[in-house]
């Protein structure tokens, strides 16, 4: 079900890689150059859903956060960068591609929610302090296993600068309860991941949100396996989407917030196509 939708929304696709990603930096300044969230601590997120209509929507996952988890200006750790992070990142997508990506509703779904099934990517930061049920464990793993694709982000190495994203060993230990047999493997740059619509050469030098060391890529297959399908792609100690929430403010270098762009493209195009 999952995989013959994310066929339908690519059947049109343009490839217009060549255009050139700086460019794609200033459209996204213009959008949000200036945008700040002045959440207070305590207060809900205001969530941007919007019924499914076939068209490519981005799909942020939410969960409860772990004791000691982080709470950036009281908002939950699932909520960071929200949703300026997805609005950047599908605006460029629309620029590169006919992907006709929603810039009017950017969905939040729990693990368990029935409506997660209609959406073949989604997406998940901070996954440190990511804590789920069995119940949620279960729906993880049948979202998984009929099709979709996930984007972990946001978390980084024990003990290194920062407070965000919390370390491997909780998100690893919830991995196992949704599939037990789940054994990650460093992604390669030879990868069609990485060469699905922007061609990324080099993984060594990839920009470091925490400034915290290297930053890693690491994935998931199905029954562990490189020859079946990727499950998921995980970037552990560093945060690419902080690059896209923040591509307006002159907060990142520029060529670093390229890259960022380029690996976000690049993710969702293989998620639609794999």
């Amino acid at each position: 079900m999952l995989r013959r939708q994310a066929a339908d929304m690519t059947s049109t696709l343009g490839r217009t890689a060549t255009l050139a990603v700086a460019a794609l930096i200033v459209l996204s300044g213009l959008a949000h150059g200036q945008r700040r969230f002045g959440w207070g601590s305590g207060r809900e997120v205001e969530e941007r859903n919007a019924p499914y209509d076939g068209r490519f929507t981005f799909a942020r996952l939410k969960y409860t956060t772990a004791p000691g988890g982080y709470w950036y200006q009281g908002m939950p750790s699932w909520s960071h960068g929200y949703p300026v992070s997805e609005d950047n990142l599908m605006r460029i997508m629309n620029e590169v591609s006919d992907l006709g990506a929603r810039v009017d509703a950017f969905n939040v779904f729990s693990l368990d929610d029935p409506e997660l099934s209609k959406y073949p990517i989604a997406y998940i930061t901070e996954a440190g302090w990511w804590q789920m049920n069995d119940r949620e464990a279960a729906a993880f793993r049948a979202y998984l296993q009929k099709g979709g694709f996930v984007i972990f982000d946001d978390f980084k190495v024990a003990g290194t600068f920062g407070a965000g994203g919390g370390g491997w060993q909780n998100f690893e230990a919830n991995m196992i309860r949704v599939l037990p047999y789940a054994r990650f493997v460093e992604m390669e740059v030879s990868h069609p991941i990485f060469h699905s619509f922007f061609e990324i050469t080099s993984l060594d030098d990839f920009p470091q949100a925490y400034n915290a060391g290297k930053p890693f890529f690491r994935g998931l297959y199905e029954d562990n396996d490189p020859r079946k399908r990727l499950l998921m792609i995980v970037n552990y100690n560093t945060d690419i989407s902080q690059y896209w929430e923040w591509s307006g403010r002159g907060l990142r270098p520029f060529d670093e917030t390229n890259e960022a762009y380029k690996l976000g493209v690049n993710y969702i195009m293989y998620g639609l196509t794999h």
